[in-house]
C-alpha cells in the first residue's frame, strides 16, 4: 500500500529569501533523497561547495531560542529550520536532502506555505522501502512554570493539540487539536505566519534577533491592533503557527511519530526538552514499520542514548 512506502521528492526545487532573525539572503534546495536517508542539510560554503552536513534529529539541535537552530559541535549551521520541517513533515516527506548557503533558512511570508507550494511543484515520489515510525509506548512529560509539554500513546497517526495563552487583547487564550495530514496541514495550519509584539521590537534587535523581520513576514501587533495591512489569516492565527512550529520541531525525533503531543504555553525549547525526554527513556518508545506491531530491524540506526533535556523557560 503505497501509504505505507517513504517518500522523497520527485525533482528539486529552489528557492531564496531572507532569514528572519539575521536578516541575510539565503538560497535553499531541496533534492530528493534514497530510502532511510532521512532530511538532511547541507551548508554550502562561499564557493558553492559543501561546507557541512548533518541529519536533522533532535541530537542535531543547537539552540532553541525564538528559533530552532541545527549545529554541532562546532557551531550552528542553519537556523530556523523549523518551517522548511512542518512542510516536509507534514505533507509526508521522509527522505530529503536539503542545501543551504547561508546561515538560515528563508523567512518567505512568515508561514510554511512558500515552502509546501515548492514541495508540490516538485511533487512526491513513493519508493519501494516501508515507512518507518516511532511508537510513543508510554507518556513522557516536561514542565516548566506555565509551559508544559506531554507526548503520550496514540496508534492513529500523529496528533497535535496547542494551547496558548497571552495577555494580548487580541489572542487570549487559544486551542488547537488535529490530526496530521497532508490536507490538513495545507488547509489548516501551513498559511499561519510567525508573529511578534512591536513592544519587544528594541530587545530583539538589542540580542541580534528579528534584524530580517518585517510586516511582509511577521504578523505585528501593536497594542491594540495588527498592524499588517491584510490581518489575519485566521481569527486564531497565532495557536495554528504554535501548531505549525511544533510540527516542525516534533520531525526532529527523525522518523514519523505515532503518539499525540500537547503543548500548553510551549515554544521551541519545550518541543525539543519533550523529544529528548522521551528518546531518553528508551522504554518509552519504539520502532515500527507500516503494518507491524513489532520493532523494525532499522531500529539500529536511531542513537543508543540521548542526554536528558535542559530545559529552561520557553520562548515566544
Amino acid at each position: 500500500m503505497r501509504a505505507g512506502r517513504q517518500t522523497t521528492l520527485r525533482k528539486s526545487a529552489m528557492l531564496s529569501g531572507i532569514g528572519v532573525h539575521s536578516g541575510q539572503q539565503a538560497t535553499i534546495t531541496l533534492y530528493p533523497a534514497e530510502p532511510n536517508t532521512g532530511i538532511v542539510f547541507i551548508r554550502l560554503g562561499p564557493d558553492g561547495s559543501p561546507q557541512k552536513e548533518l541529519r536533522a534529529d533532535a541530537n542535531s539541535v543547537y539552540a532553541t531560542e525564538l528559533a530552532t537552530v541545527l549545529g554541532d559541535r562546532d557551531g550552528p549551521v542553519c537556523a530556523t529550520a523549523e518551517h522548511v520541517l512542518a512542510a516536509l513533515f507534514g505533507l509526508g516527506i521522509d527522505n530529503a536532502v536539503i542545501e543551504i548557503d547561508g546561515p538560515e533558512v528563508p523567512i518567505m511570508d512568515g508561514s510554511a506555505e512558500g515552502y509546501v507550494d515548492a514541495i508540490d511543484r516538485a511533487g512526491v515520489r513513493f519508493t519501494a522501502a516501508k515507512r518507518r515510525y516511532l511508537k510513543v509506548l508510554k507518556p513522557i512529560a516536561v514542565a516548566n512554570g506555565r509551559a508544559r509539554g506531554e507526548l503520550r500513546p496514540y496508534n492513529f497517526g500523529f496528533r497535535v493539540e496547542t494551547e496558548i495563552e497571552f495577555s494580548h487583547p487580541l489572542i487570549g487564550r487559544q486551542t488547537i487539536a488535529f490530526d496530521l495530514d497532508p490536507m490538513t496541514f495545507r488547509r489548516d495550519i501551513a498559511r499561519a505566519r510567525t508573529f511578534g509584539f512591536m513592544s519587544d521590537v528594541n530587545k530583539l534587535w538589542s540580542a541580534g534577533y528579528a534584524l530580517g523581520a518585517s510586516l511582509d513576514n511577521t504578523v505585528v501587533l501593536a497594542e491594540d491592533r495588527v498592524l499588517n495591512a491584510e490581518g489575519l489569516r485566521f481569527a486564531d492565527e497565532f495557536v495554528r503557527h504554535k501548531a505549525l512550529d511544533a510540527v516542525g520541531d516534533l520531525s526532529l525525533a527523525g522518523l514519523p511519530l505515532l503518539g499525540t503531543y500537547r503543548s500548553v504555553c510551549g515554544g521551541h525549547k519545550l518541543n525539543h526538552a519533550v523529544i529528548t525526554a522521551l528518546l531518553a527513556d528508551r522504554s518509552a518508545w519504539t520502532v515500527v514499520e507500516a503494518g507491524e506491531s513489532q520493532t523494525a530491524r532499522g531500529q539500529a540506526d536511531l542513537p543508543a542514548a540521548y542526554p536528558a533535556p535542559a530545559f529552561g523557560p520557553a520562548v515566544n
